[in-house]
């Protein structure tokens, strides 16, 4: 029976019960030892291929079973057993494809399981197997020798083309071969009319099809898709080294396959991870390639870099490792110094005169190639700068001393023709020639600046160059060196970027090579300390800043602070001021909130401008002039000031908030107009602190006409809801005193106190004063109060009182500059607002009065009356009593309940006789209403009365008694 019919008569279910590991051991030598009438070439295809067909279908099962590591075992061994079979060896190349395309399979049905990607531990079959490695469970791993085992078909096929004689009778005849109805097995198609015949094929007759076969495919391209799928599937998983190593595989075929481009991008990938890693053999390949792919391209710039890093690799010596390292060529001393003639033979004036080569590198006679270094660039090997300045700080105008250092890692000793010394400072560029080439740069622009000329600019191998010189600067500021430029030859520029001592790193690739570590410049202290920079310290100046401020600063007013410059040795040119205002506290200067009880104003304190001197106009001085302002920032020109001149302004600050700040100005200026776009600042610092404090106090309170209260029923609620404000009596007059307390430490002239209306807000009580306006502005010294009375009455149908904002108006006394100052500075009143809370209105059910005469005499008696007012609708029952006084004689009831009709008013009167002179007591009377269970007791002012040893005697009886009873009602 025929193998291929067995295979195809085999159930799935038959192969899942022969899975067991006999069957694996078994079956494999069976079909190999199957007596068949094909010749060896064809046998062998035909049991590959049944092989192929069993063993695709056992790991697919497998792998679908979840079973990785019996899927993996079983692939070693189905290649294990199979990898020895090579056939004859004009046909081996169908054993390398065959190898190829197992890889292949399996590695795509291990990627698509869903458990492939888990980390499985060695499976050890037994003592005469070896453990499972890690690799054999990635699918990159399979790409990578499908890919490997394909390159060898390839070497085997091109072989076969190069021995054939008759290539083209064997295409001729390898057109009539096709497969046979069986699995593996091929025939010679023979059409004889309408009669197709199938006709046994030989041997030879094989080998020349498989030959034919394979030239009509390109194996590159399918070499290059399966590494590109291993390098994709290690980069994947992190494996950067097996990436790299796909990668450059890959590299090699795209450049075998002319594909420049992308060889280039892959090689320059993986050069970046060999450096990184520090293997130098293997970056010396690379570097290989990528220099041909340079030259190729015609890219001289790339070739020069390329070549100059491979000449500068840490190789001394032969490795001893025999192996093919592409056009890189041997990894030897020799070969670095080849590279090394070869780049700069290419640069260099000869190359002009000479033939070119058929290669697609030329220079042009004017073409500079220039090399940029910085601190990451790997041409850190072919040559970098170190630049030290010998002093941290100079003074402008001297001179200090700069250090130039240059190491080379490259084989041959480097002449340099000239060295160009660059700074952030363009003035302080110059300069090194080599003497020994003075001519070739005798007509360059060199003599436009400075230009040093060394003895030797030999840069030998691993050996520092150093050069020492005198630099010095004009310009205050940071004085840097950025970069140094060494021109060799005509064409050839390496423009590194300068490094301090203090931090050089060291080259990762010549670390560990058995070198000397040498230092850049001889001095220990600028080893460890020198930098490439230095600073240049601003010259000393000449010019007084003056800030001056009258004591502290008050809210609400705009605050001078008078600002002078004089000059004491320089002009003044080109003069800024420079203002900043900064919160002391760090809290800003500005605040989100909407409501504050000093202002509206969003910031609390406010730079609104800059005034001149005295009688010149502001818009004179801002007359092509910078003058900007901020709410916290300001910056103003200064006009020309001759030497031994002054000049000055006036801030204006203005607080809304008390809140300390730090006002800082500063000058900066030109002391010459000579080179003004190059002439030297000079700048000039003063910081004042400065307190804004709140000027003016206001406090308000009610008072009641006296001996006259109202029972007001809220008085008498419970605890909790003692901290309301006391209700006022409606349809009655109440006095309401505002007092302003300057809290400041200077004097205040008081201009008014007066209560506005609420924009949009109706008025809901009158409000009666006198004159608005004081005809003399009251002085206010520190600590002192200043009161004012107003009457105010309600309407009879309101529940709360509006009063409105109390206003005052008010400035800072000038002292003795009061009468001799001018007119706007005496009108520049501060306005201090702040709102009257709103008061409770309630109508009282009882008012009771006391009256009594406004004085008293010893032993003489008087009537007391008391009042009872009854303002409601109802008969109201009242209970008072009348306490004895030592200081009195009483005549009338202690204690009694009286009945007070509706509107109307009831009267009890006391005979009282005084015992004691001076200010007495009266009998103290309450009250209580038994309807309200309200009680009532007139204060303690309203109850006494001042008792005359005798009867008093006055000059103007009439104006002296209305003089006396005011003095005693106020008390």
């Amino acid at each position: 029976m025929n193998i291929s019919l067995f295979v195809w008569l085999l159930d799935v279910s038959s192969i899942m019960s022969i899975l067991p590991h006999p069957f694996f051991c078994v079956f494999t030598p069976q079909i190999v030892g199957v007596t068949t009438r094909l010749p060896p070439i064809q046998r062998l295809v035909e049991i590959k291929s049944v092989s192929e067909q069993l063993h695709f279908k056992i790991s697919t099962l497998l792998l679908h079973s979840g079973k990785v590591t019996e899927a993996v075992t079983w692939f070693r061994q189905h290649k294990n057993t199979y990898k020895r079979l090579v056939g004859a060896p004009e046909a081996i190349l169908v054993h390398w494809e065959w190898m190829s395309r197992q890889y292949l399979v399996f590695g795509e049905l291990l990627e698509t399981s869903s458990n492939a990607t888990q980390n499985f531990p060695p499976v050890i079959l037994g003592s005469s197997s070896k453990s499972l490695s890690e690799w054999e469970y990635y699918p990159a791993y399979y790409y990578q020798l499908a890919a490997h085992y394909l390159s060898e078909k390839r070497s085997a096929l091109e072989l076969a083309i190069s021995l054939s004689e008759i290539p083209n009778e064997v295409d001729i005849g390898a057109d009539s071969v096709v497969p046979s109805a069986y699995v593996g097995q091929f025939a010679r198609l023979l059409e004889e009319g309408d009669n197709v015949d199938m006709l046994p094929l030989t041997d030879e007759g094989y080998a020349h099809y498989a030959v034919s076969e394979g030239k009509r495919f390109r194996d590159s391209l399918e070499i290059i898709a399966l590494l590109k799928k291993a390098y994709e599937s290690y980069s994947g998983i992190k494996l950067q080294r097996m990436s790299s190593f796909c990668g450059f595989q890959m590299a090699k075929e795209y450049f075998a396959e002319g594909e420049i481009g992308n060889a280039k991008q892959i090689f320059d990938n993986i050069a970046s991870l060999y450096r990184k890693e520090g293997w130098v053999t293997l970056l010396w390949e690379v570097l290989g390639y990528l220099r041909e792919c340079s030259r190729k391209n015609g890219t001289v710039k790339d070739f020069v870099e390329y070549s100059l890093e491979m000449a500068a690799l840490p190789i001394s010596s032969d490795t001893g490792v025999q192996r093919d390292t592409g056009p890189a060529g041997p990894a030897n001393i020799l070969q670095r110094e080849i590279l090394h003639k070869e780049v700069f033979e290419l640069v260099g004036e000869a190359v002009l005169t000479k033939n070119e080569d058929s290669s697609n590198l030329k220079i042009s006679a004017e073409e500079l190639v220039q090399l940029e270094v910085d601190l990451v660039s790997p041409l850190r090997l072919v040559m970098f700068a170190s630049v030290a300045f010998h002093e941290q700080t100079i003074k402008p105008g001297t001179s200090t001393s700069i250090t130039i250092s240059l190491l080379s890692h490259l084989p041959l000793t480097v002449e340099i023709d000239r060295l160009e010394i660059q700074f952030n400072q363009s003035s302080c560029n110059f300069f090194i020639t080599n003497a020994e080439k003075h001519h070739y740069v005798e007509g360059s622009d060199t003599q436009k600046q400075r230009t040093e000329t060394a003895p030797s600019l030999s840069l030998v191998s691993n050996k520092w160059l150093r050069l020492t010189y005198n630099i010095q600067s004009d310009q205050s500021g940071k004085l840097e060196c950025l970069s140094v430029i060494a021109k060799i030859g005509s064409h050839l520029a390496i423009c590194c970027r300068a490094e301090s001592p203090a931090s050089l790193d060291s080259l990762p690739l010549w670390t560990l090579e058995d070198c000397a570590q040498t230092v850049p410049i001889k001095d220990a202290v600028l080893v460890f300390s020198g930098q490439k920079s230095t600073q240049v310290e601003e010259p000393d100046p000449q010019v007084d800043l003056c800030l001056g401020a009258s004591g502290p600063a008050l809210i609400g007013e705009v605050f001078l602070v008078p600002v002078t410059l004089v000059s004491k040795g320089h002009a003044v040119y080109s003069g800024e001021l420079k203002i900043n205002l900064v919160d002391v506290k760090g809290g800003g200067l500005f605040s989100p909130r909407d409501s504050e009880p000093y202002s509206m104003e969003s910031h609390h304190v406010q730079l609104l401008g800059v005034s001149g001197p005295e009688g010149e106009d502001d818009s004179q001085l801002d007359s092509d002039k910078i003058k900007k302002i901020q709410q916290s920032f300001g910056l103003i020109s200064v006009p020309f000031i001759k030497n031994g001149d002054s000049w000055s302004c006036k801030l204006e600050i203005k607080w809304h908030r008390p809140k300390p700040i730090m006002l800082y100005v500063s000058l900066g200026y030109k002391p010459n107009d000579y080179e003004p776009n190059n002439a030297q600042m000079v700048h000039v610092h003063k910081n004042l602190q400065i307190e804004g404090n709140n000027a003016i106090v206001i406090n308000h309170h009610y008072l009641m006409p006296f001996r006259r209260d109202p029972l007001l029923l809220s008085k008498n609620k419970e605890a909790s809801e003692s901290d309301q404000p006391e209700p006022l009596p409606s349809n009655q007059n109440t006095i309401l005193v505002i007092s302003a307390k300057n809290c400041t430490e200077v004097p205040l002239r008081l201009k008014s106190i007066s209560i506005g209306e609420e924009d949009g807000v109706e008025s809901t009580c009158s409000i009666q004063h006198g004159n608005e306006e004081l005809s003399d502005p009251a002085l206010l010294v520190p600590g002192e109060e200043f009161k004012k009375v107003f009457s105010v009455s309600s309407n009879i149908n309101i529940s709360k009182l509006r009063l409105g904002t109390a206003c005052l108006r008010w400035r800072r006394d000038l002292g003795v500059e009061e009468k001799s100052a001018s007119t706007a500075i005496l009108s520049s009143w501060v306005v201090t607002e702040q709102k009257l809370p709103d008061m409770n209105v309630e109508l009282p059910p009882l008012i009771v009065s006391l009256e009594c005469p406004p004085y008293a005499i010893l032993g003489d008696p008087f009537t007391y009356y008391i009042r009872i007012l009854n303002q409601t609708q109802l008969l109201q029952e009242i209970k008072y009593s009348l306490a004895d006084a030592q200081s009195f004689v009483l005549c009338g009831y202690h204690n009694d309940t009286v009945y007070v009709l509706p509107k109307s008013e009831h009267i009890v009167s006391y005979k009282l006789v005084p015992l004691a002179s001076g200010m007495q007591q009266l009998p103290r009377f309450s009250m209580t209403s038994v309807r309200y269970s309200a009680a009532y007791q007139p204060s303690n002012s309203s109850n006494t009365v001042f008792v005359f040893p005798s009867k008093p005697h006055f000059k103007t009886a009439a104006s002296t008694i209305f003089r006396v009873e005011e003095s005693v009602a106020n008390e």
